[in-house]
């Protein structure tokens, strides 16, 4: 097994080679690895089961629907692929040009980052994302996954290595570390040399560790707490069926809805949008007057209005009036998505101004926070800070500009 410092260096040395190369080149190896997938489902599916096993006995049932591949997950995996390769080729669009008085012609062009490390947790389906979206914008990746995918992650890279290197392109293209360890985390960040940029995809602990011990610039993409706030004005059957959504479709992932805030004047209406979710095996979290209306929900204090649940739980509480709700959401979200539940246009546009959030939703669903739903075919993360990106990070958040700058002898006076 190859250590951290010689995949790092053949990823850089790979760099240099892959940013000339064409869109039709980088759409060629997309669709060999696309193909390479089709045909290997029974291996990738074999390689799941023992994953999911190994986590029956240390992780919740929510966690492991956030590490399980099925035939729907799998082809939306490939479908994302070949989304990617469609899309247009962001590596030397030309974002300005100018010439001065002395005839230099100035063109700011875009170019690819270089070298993209990607730190990142238990779903093995960011292995492939993460991958396409290097290869179309023109980037090499090193990839290190998290303990509980270590055999999915293992042979989709396997998958994507053969495919490449079986069509005659450049295999350091994508690399994996295999070492599930910490030490390799932290020395994969020490390759800064190496490593043009390293993106955290996890919880806060990720985020924080990364931001910590990094030697090159990172692009902060943390866990998500997300609120959804109805507002006295909401159409109640539009808020029921958002918070249904937001919170029990995949209560594992980052978009999940795990803060909801309710106008007290239509507090009242907290058991027709609770009941069906309770009936559906989640925990209700309030304060005493939530409590109150909802004989299920547990007392809890404010600490849970921080919390990422990841799971079948939802904190719920009652607000006087909007600018309550917004400073709270600002207090304790991780400025990932949050949503407001209205018809009242002023209060929604004074929301969408004043809640610091990289995605703010106006009646609608946190989860569609994702690259393939934003049209990028797929994310490599969602940002939580506001430099270089922020939110789903598509093509274009792994490119960089660079001025080109044309001349016909001048020198400078």
């Amino acid at each position: 097994m190859s250590s951290v410092r010689e995949i790092c260096l053949n990823a850089k040395k790979a760099a240099f080679s892959f940013a000339a190369t064409t869109n039709k080149e980088r759409n060629l190896m997309l669709e060999c690895i696309a193909q390479a997938l089709i045909a290997s489902k029974k291996d990738i599916f074999e390689a799941n089961e023992k994953d999911i096993e190994e986590a029956k006995s240390s992780l919740s049932s929510a966690m492991i629907d956030r590490l399980t591949l099925n035939d729907s997950r799998l082809n939306t995996m490939i479908e994302g692929v070949k989304q990617v390769a469609k899309l247009a080729d962001p590596i030397g669009e030309i974002t300005d040009s100018w010439k001065t008085k002395n005839g230099l012609k100035f063109t700011k062009v875009r170019v690819p980052l270089g070298t993209i490390g990607v730190i990142y947790e238990s779903r093995p389906n960011v292995t492939i994302d993460v991958a396409a979206l290097c290869i179309k914008s023109g980037n090499c990746v090193v990839l290190r996954g998290g303990k509980e995918a270590i055999n999915s992650n293992r042979k989709l890279y396997e998958i994507m290595q053969n495919a490449l290197e079986s069509n005659g392109f450049d295999k350091n293209v994508v690399n994996f570390i295999d070492d599930i360890t910490r030490e390799s985390s932290l020395e994969l960040l020490k390759q800064g040399d190496c490593v043009d940029v390293v993106i955290p995809r996890g919880g806060d602990g990720l985020k924080h560790f990364v931001l910590e011990n990094a030697t090159m610039p990172v692009i902060a993409s943390a866990g998500g707490v997300c609120h959804t706030y109805i507002h006295e004005s909401a159409n109640m059957g539009i808020a029921e069926k958002v918070v249904y959504n937001a919170k029990m479709s995949r209560p594992s992932t980052c978009n999940a809805l795990e803060q909801l805030i309710i106008d007290r004047k239509v507090a009242n209406k907290l058991p027709l949008i609770l009941l069906p979710l309770i009936m559906d095996g989640c925990k209700i979290n309030g304060s005493q007057e939530v409590c109150d209306i909802i004989s299920a929900a547990t007392l809890c204090d404010e600490a849970e209005y921080k919390k990422e649940h990841s799971d079948y739980i939802l904190t719920v509480s009652i607000v006087d009036n909007y600018m309550q709700a917004i400073d709270q959401i600002n207090n304790n979200n991780t400025k990932h998505s949050d949503a407001i539940i209205a018809q009242d246009k002023d209060v929604i546009d004074i929301f969408k101004k004043k809640v610091d959030s990289g995605c703010v939703y106006v009646n609608t669903s946190t989860r569609f926070t994702d690259g393939f739903q934003f049209g990028f075919g797929a994310e490599i993360g969602i940002s939580t800070q506001k430099l270089h990106a922020r939110g789903p990070l598509g093509l274009k958040q792994l490119t960089s500009e660079k001025y080109i700058i044309d001349g016909m002898g001048q020198i400078r006076e």
